[in-house]
């Protein structure tokens, strides 16, 4: 299995410590080369010394297609022989539309395309305009590419996706720096409240039995995990009025294969944590490593008897806390703004959207989803109109009842 934390751990310095050859310049001998699912070999070995995003890592991507049977289409530029930069997406129809997007769709948050970071100050617009041009001559069918929620710069180094006109996605993701370890963070952050409320969490979860944090480290544990989290996601979104992004029964497939992966390597690329209190699980995550960056990809609590104690919240103490103790340099919440989030995070990071249509069916999808777009970021930049809109989907849902703290439902 490729190690997908290999370009973020310290090694991507001594993977690429042989001097860079100067890069073509896009009229030269810079090439492009697109292929299907049968390319995953060679994305594989690049992401091996590559930069990325943990969406686009090669378990991500591997899992993704092998799990959902997606349609993959993979773009690589070259310099030679040596790849400089690999989009791999899935194409999807939408209508009568047909859009290559990243693989995993809203899952595949703060993305970052496989790139050689030696190379990337070299690549420029036309270059990556010449990516684009590539799949439109090897697939004629997809009419847009779409490319949400991109990073604006993955360990310091710009987006090259960025080189395209984009404009800012909808939502914020938010994030805590953990410079200083956990006293300085909880300096910064009320950290006297913070502690208060621990304890006293800890006194009701001791009132009603043992309470413990856990680790995935087994396939069993993986699966344990991931039942309370769909079960606890489920009935969140019913209570929301939200379609359940995960209730597909391949995507879980998916979450199961490629959180099993991961306990097959040194450092995890991704990882799930629970809190166990009374012998039921109150609390689950699931997170990914990025570099110095730990970010929380997902998080449910059980709506039940102890939802008053927020455990939610408890177990993101312990898992920031954690975080700290590791030597991560930010805990990341990822994509969505919401109050539990606020009483900790203090970087707010705005991604990026690009829409590049193919063909002319294409110009007229991008028009809609940018005026889409701009529709949604107002609802949601507009705190009055955010929270009437979130009211009146639980009203449709039969819910009358306010949104718990302890969880994004954007």
């Amino acid at each position: 299995m490729v190690d997908a934390t290999a370009s973020f751990d310290g090694n991507r310095v001594a993977a690429n410590d042989a001097p860079a050859r100067p890069l073509a310049s896009s009229q030269g001998r810079l090439a492009t080369v697109v292929s299907d699912s049968q390319g995953l070999g060679d994305y594989a070995a690049f992401c091996a010394s590559a930069l990325f995003a943990p969406a686009q890592s090669a378990s991500w991507i591997r899992n993704w297609v092998a799990e959902t049977k997606a349609d993959i289409v993979i773009a690589s530029l070259l310099d030679g022989r040596q790849p400089a930069l690999s989009l791999a997406l899935e194409v999807v129809r939408s209508g009568p539309f047909r859009i290559a997007r990243f693989a995993g769709g809203r899952h595949a948050n703060g993305n970052y395309p496989a790139a050689d970071p030696r190379l990337l100050p070299r690549i420029d617009g036309p270059a990556i305009r010449s990516v684009l041009a590539a799949i439109a001559k090897a697939r004629p069918d997809i009419d847009l590419v779409s490319l949400e929620r991109l990073l604006p710069d993955l360990d310091g180094i710009a987006n090259p996706l960025a080189a395209l006109p984009g404009y800012p996605s909808p939502n914020l993701a938010l994030a805590v720096d953990l410079g200083g370890g956990f006293d300085a963070l909880l300096s910064r952050a009320s950290g006297k409240r913070k502690r208060k409320k621990h304890r006293s969490q800890t006194r009701k979860f001791e009132a009603v039995g043992s309470f413990r944090r856990v680790e995935a480290r087994t396939r069993e544990e993986v699966d344990t995990l991931l039942d309370a989290f769909f079960e606890m996601k489920a009935a969140r979104f019913a209570k929301m009025g939200i379609a359940n992004v995960f209730g597909d029964d391949e995507v879980r497939a998916f979450f199961r294969a490629l959180f099993a992966d991961a306990l097959a390597e040194e450092k995890p690329s991704f990882l799930l944590h629970g809190l166990e209190v009374a012998g039921k699980l109150r609390a689950v995550t699931g997170s990914s490593r990025s570099g110095k960056r730990l970010i929380c990809e997902f998080g449910a609590i059980a709506e039940d008897d102890l939802a008053f104690t927020s455990p939610g919240d408890f177990l993101f103490f312990d898992n920031i806390q954690e975080a700290c103790e590791l030597g991560f340099d930010v805990y990341d919440f990822s994509v969505g703004d919401e109050p539990y989030k606020r009483l900790w995070c203090d970087i707010e990071v705005q991604h990026f959207d690009v829409l590049a249509p193919l063909t002319l069916k294409g110009r007229a999808l991008a028009a809609g989803l940018r005026q889409g777009a701009r529709a949604k970021a107002f609802i949601k930049n507009n705190p009055t109109v955010w929270k009437l809109t979130k009211m009146l989907r639980r009203k449709a849902a039969g819910q009358a009842a306010p949104a718990a703290a302890a969880e994004d439902d954007s």
